[in-house]
């Protein structure tokens, strides 16, 4: 799933593709809003909330969740037309939203309040380690790296960020909470691993950009670790994927 620093590059994209702009065509392929035609409007705003995308025009909002396997595309389209949920384009430019797993039609006085139960923003305006270590611990026994992908707790954190953040704190993914020693600390850590890949398209949380040397230990199972050389292992059997080294992380 696309995490909060992917989110934020693509709403970048979007801003400069469309922010300023008026819409010439506004093609919605949901049923539900497929009657929805925003052409004429003026694409006042473009801004992201965790994983939440917001294009605002005139008195609607356009929401979309990149899910899964969502992503909006700029510039000529370069996927199956099945596969388009929406269309925007203006006089220069296009924006082509493919696979997304939400879109929805919002009023724009009110579109916030589909993201009003999100925790504190690893890279909005209202980041607060503080208040986001605050949720974390509210639940001591909680595995830690589900706790990190609570989009309650804190917004934009995904399973390759919760699995390296493990890492670098030794702290097994199937860890209590309680055992945090400094939930502020990991916090900031977690904001700033996403702040420097905000405008990358290849994450690095090693500090090393070689390819195959950007990653800790998600998607190495079998790998000898980077650190001590023993065997990274995994664990498949719930709902994510978690990645581990049994020396480094005890």
């Amino acid at each position: 799933m696309p995490e909060g620093d992917t989110v934020y590059r693509t709403a970048e994209k979007l801003r400069e593709a469309l922010v300023g702009k008026t819409l010439t065509r506004c093609e919605v392929r949901v049923p539900r809003y497929a009657t929805v035609d925003l052409s004429g409007q003026v694409v006042d705003e473009v801004l992201c909330r965790g994983k939440h995308l917001f294009i605002r025009a005139g008195t609607a909002s356009i929401h979309s969740h990149l899910k899964m396997d969502g992503s909006w595309q700029t510039g000529r389209m370069r996927v199956p037309a099945h596969k388009v949920r929406i269309i925007l384009e203006t006089a220069d430019s296009r924006a082509v939203g493919v696979d997304l797993g939400v879109l929805e039609i919002l009023e724009r006085a009110r579109d916030l309040d589909v993201v009003a139960h999100l925790g504190p923003d690893l890279l909005g305006p209202d980041w607060s380690a503080e208040a986001a270590a605050a949720n974390l611990m509210a639940d001591p026994g909680r595995p830690i790296a589900e706790t990190l992908l609570d989009q309650r707790v804190l917004a934009g954190v995904g399973n390759v960020y919760a699995n390296e953040l493990c890492y670098v704190f030794g702290l097994r993914p199937q860890t209590a909470v309680g055992a945090v020693s400094d939930p502020v600390r990991l916090l900031q850590r977690t904001q700033q691993m996403l702040w420097a890949n905000r405008s990358r398209v290849q994450r690095v949380t090693t500090g090393d950009t070689r390819r195959g040397r950007d990653l800790w230990v998600y998607g190495r199972a079998g790998e000898p670790c980077r650190r001590c050389g023993t065997a990274i292992e995994t664990d498949r059997s719930g709902d994510r994927v978690t990645y581990w080294c049994p020396a480094c992380q005890r």
